[in-house]
């Protein structure tokens, strides 16, 4: 019996899953600034800000990332 080949994805179907990881990370960084900000008592909410940032920034590079990979 002949192995037939498999045929790949189409490549733009890899970046569906994008927008739920980029959600779901700076959800997560909202979440954990929340926390930290109650904890230390700060009348401004200055770890949520910065993990809001830096999870979307590591998002964004993220994606980019994946956009150069499927770059012929």
């Amino acid at each position: 019996m002949e192995k037939k080949p498999r045929k790949s994805p189409n490549k733009y179907l890899q970046l569906t899953s994008a927008g739920l990881q980029m959600g779901i990370s700076i959800y997560l960084g909202a979440y954990f600034g929340k926390k930290l900000d109650a904890h230390y008592q700060f009348e401004k909410p200055f770890f949520t800000i910065g993990f809001i940032l830096v999870a979307f920034v590591l998002s964004m590079y993220s994606l980019l990332q994946k956009l150069k990979s499927l770059d012929p």
